[in-house]
């Protein structure tokens, strides 16, 4: 499969990389500073663009069956980059057929953490969560094929392929998942299909 991936230098989307190629599937990897990314592979692709624009991200997404974001935000003040970079992959999508995207977005955009750490979430995040969540309101209304992962706290364990998932909420009394089984969820949802139009609650 011919993936492209965007947040490809960040913790997950790194992982969405290594595993991808792996797996033996084609990978664009669309990063902003190329320092960031030194990796060799024949079946990687690097590509140098701005998120932000409309161009750049159009003519990355040429050729692509797939799109997988790991886009994340810059700190906590309020901001709607994530709404404004999912909007142009969304546009160039459309522009060059391509249906299926997976979004990784966090737990807490539908305030589903249940008690203390779900308040405290939604004082500390509110700003990121409010822009993942336009964010995600944006895909719903492209009519695209969509996963969303909304991780609980996020680690660097390696990847142990075991992990729990909920449609609606959170696995019960879950509180972190490693960023490398955020990235299996991802590559599983899009390559075999699983999760169409599903949001999906990941934690151990």
């Amino acid at each position: 499969m011919k993936l492209i991936v965007f947040g490809a230098t960040g913790g997950t989307g790194k992982e969405v990389v290594k595993q991808a190629l792996a797996d033996g599937h084609e990978v664009t990897a669309f990063i902003r500073n190329p320092i960031k990314m030194s990796d060799e592979h024949p079946l990687l692709t690097i590509v140098q663009g701005d998120a932000l624009s409309t161009k750049d991200v159009g003519n990355a997404l040429t050729g692509h069956e797939a799109v997988i974001s790991c886009l994340g935000s810059n700190g906590l003040k309020e901001t709607n980059i994530l709404t404004e970079m999912t909007k142009n992959i969304l546009n160039g999508m459309k522009t060059h057929n391509i249906e299926r995207i997976a979004y990784v977005a966090s737990a807490g955009i539908n305030k589903e953490i249940p008690g203390l750490t779900g308040k405290l979430s939604q004082f500390i995040l509110r700003n990121v969560l409010k822009d993942h969540g336009d964010a995600v309101e944006e895909i719903k209304k492209q009519g695209v094929h969509y996963t969303i992962a909304r991780p609980m706290q996020l680690t660097t364990q390696p990847l142990s392929k075991t992990y729990r998932q909920d449609t609606h909420s959170i696995p019960v009394k879950g509180r972190k998942i490693g960023r490398a089984d955020v990235a299996h969820f991802l590559l599983q949802s899009v390559v075999q299909g699983k999760h169409m139009n599903e949001s999906i609650g990941l934690a151990y």
